[in-house]
């Protein structure tokens, strides 16, 4: 099969869908990799490292040519054209909060599967996990950066110093970005209070850090409370391929500190803050009723070199059994199966459905 890594487009992203040592797994199979130039270069990969590896160098048009196109972000505008009905394209799709993305996904009759909602078994998220380590981690440290001064931010150090008390850090789920953000929090030295529905997954955090944090279930009450304390809050939901629930209304802003700061982690399936919106590493932050909002729908490609090996070690044995076997190794695998959202003019994800209300088939029956 003939394999295609475009360019990243968007604002900032030095992501690559596929190191060279990816690219020579699937040359030695019998696969042509087409990769387009300087497409690894933000990551610290040159051209000629592809090469070596047996990549073609080619333009944005023939990579997007391609049976099989991999990618890091979701397509942007100015690449829905490159969409047609034979592409089978692998990236993070995020559809649920792109409603013009799903549109130009359905007309163009592409297959597309999202790596967010690629599902094991026991309802592991292979790869969106390691995106979330990343970004879990990144949350607290560009928190602590927009709560200095010179950021907008209240003028507070994370961790305090001896006779000042530290920040309030309040996280708002316990999975996977949760549990890396409250790592780097409370290894800063924060006071860290994380909210979740879940109890058993609170009795592991409670285990997990040693009574270093406090845990409460996450009420509307309780949400309230939290952050009207907060020096620092970090949206750390998620509901798979869906929309996150808005957890933090406008009002809750009213009773928070001037110059707090929220960090949205999930804001690339909508946000679970009513008001953040998708922002870039460019210009990362906006300020509404006073608080710093923090809205980066990429996160992990600031530190692109070390998201993109900790993305390719998740994604190549899926990306080597579609290269394969094509299709077929959809129908063949369940969590892949999952992970199609759009085939033919049809939506194979209820979540988008949902969020759009659009009509939905199950991805069985699409693919049949």
């Amino acid at each position: 099969m003939i394999v295609g890594i475009p360019k990243e487009i968007k604002t900032m992203e030095n992501r690559v869908a596929m190191t060279p040592g990816a690219v020579l797994s699937l040359v030695k199979r019998g696969h042509e990799v087409r990769v387009e130039r300087g497409a690894g270069l933000g990551s610290g990969m040159g051209d000629e490292e592809y090469v070596a590896a047996g990549a073609r160098l080619v333009s944005a048009e023939e990579a997007w040519a391609a049976k099989l196109v991999v990618k890091v972000k979701e397509p942007l505008p100015a690449e829905y054209g490159y969409l047609r009905p034979e592409l089978i394209l692998f990236t993070y799709l995020h559809l649920a909060a792109a409603e013009d993305l799903t549109g130009a996904l359905l007309a163009s009759k592409a297959t597309g599967i999202a790596y967010e909602t690629v599902q094991l078994p026991d309802g592991s998220l292979p790869l969106l996990s390691p995106m979330s380590e990343v970004a879990g981690r990144l949350a607290p440290q560009e928190g602590a950066r927009c709560l200095q001064k010179t950021q907008g931010g209240r003028g507070i150090l994370l961790g305090g110093v001896p006779g000042v008390a530290p920040a309030d850090v309040v996280i708002l789920g316990g999975g996977v970005v949760g549990i890396n953000a409250i790592k780097i929090a409370v290894g800063l030295g924060a006071r860290v209070t994380v909210l979740d529905v879940n109890h058993k997954r609170m009795s592991y955090l409670d285990d997990l850090f040693g009574g270093r944090i406090v845990t409460m279930n996450s009420t509307e009450a309780n949400v309230r409370e939290a952050v009207a304390r907060a020096d620092l809050v970090i949206g750390a939901v998620l509901i798979p391929g869906a929309k996150a629930p808005k957890l933090v209304t406008r009002d809750m802003l009213k009773t928070m500190k001037e110059g707090a700061v929220i960090v949205d982690v999930a804001v690339d399936q909508g946000g679970c803050v009513e008001t953040i919106h998708a922002t870039t590493h460019v210009e990362p932050t906006y300020v509404v009723d006073g608080i710093v909002h923090y809205g980066v729908a990429n996160m992990p490609g600031a530190v692109p070199r070390t998201s993109t090996f900790a993305l390719v070690n998740q994604t190549l044995p899926y990306t080597l059994r579609l290269a394969d076997k094509g299709l077929d190794a959809v129908r063949a695998d369940g969590s892949l199966l999952l992970g199609l959202n759009a085939h033919q003019g049809q939506l194979t994800f209820a979540a988008v459905g949902e969020a759009f209300g659009l009509p939905c088939v199950d991805p069985k029956a699409a693919l049949a």
